[in-house]
């Protein structure tokens, strides 16, 4: 995983967009972090839980967390991943409403916390920062769009496969025999993300791990055979 900022290696499966601080100029991002102050979160606590009230956002300067959100039946899916440079809770503190989902590190990380008044004032007075705040609104949208159009169109094993590919494009690193991927992500979080039942990605990742193609074991995934995934998406992939 990337260790600031200016990492390379967006995660474009999820959110395929250039992060919020990267978007600023230099002068505009030391304004806005110094309004804030630091706020370093442990591996699996959670940053900003779903539906509690906004007084914050937060500014990620090292680390990865997960965005998920929680149905009232139990369904919980994985929205996105967000790591160094990016801002979370923004929505919840423009709009005063009670956060509509929960963020989780994934490992270590390290943020700035802006007070909610310091934050929309401080858009206030820069209003090219606003534009630039809305600008990945509209990026998210659209990969919420797309994300929804793939539901639609491709079958369970199709996305899987592509989601499991993105990620290790984005959060993999080479081990003896394949690709691990580095963020610790449930079945019920995999299915989320593809729009999918647990049961159905249960059954798609232990076929795929009878036929060699990866291994997992808790939240541990490592790809094997990451041909078998492409042809997978393809919809060439007949086992």
């Amino acid at each position: 995983m990337g260790t600031g900022w200016g990492a390379s290696g967006w995660d474009r499966a999820l959110d395929d967009r250039v992060p919020f601080l990267a978007r600023l100029e230099q002068g505009e991002r030391e304004t806005l972090l110094a309004l804030g102050r630091p706020l370093r979160f442990t591996a699996r606590a959670v940053a900003l839980r779903q539906e509690e009230p906004s007084h914050h956002v937060l500014l990620i300067l090292r680390g990865w967390l997960k965005v998920t959100a929680s149905a009232l039946n139990g369904y919980e899916a994985l929205l996105a991943l967000r790591g160094p440079g990016d801002i979370v809770g923004e929505s919840a503190a423009l709009s005063g409403r009670p956060r509509s989902a929960t963020v989780t590190a994934l490992e270590e990380v390290h943020t700035v916390a802006v007070e909610q008044e310091r934050f929309t004032g401080f858009l206030e007075r820069h209003p090219r920062v606003a534009l630039q705040l809305l600008s990945l609104a509209a990026d998210r949208m659209r990969v919420g769009d797309r994300r929804r159009l793939e539901i639609a169109a491709l079958t369970v094993k199709e996305r899987l496969a592509g989601l499991l590919l993105e990620l290790t494009r984005s959060h993999g690193h080479t081990v003896e025999g394949g690709i691990e991927l580095t963020v610790p992500l449930s079945q019920q979080e995999l299915a989320g993300s593809v729009g999918a039942s647990r049961e159905a990605v249960t059954r798609l990742l232990r076929d795929y791990r009878e036929r060699g193609v990866l291994l997992t074991h808790r939240r541990r995934l490592v790809i094997l055979r990451p041909d078998l995934l492409r042809r997978a998406t393809l919809g060439t992939d007949s086992g």
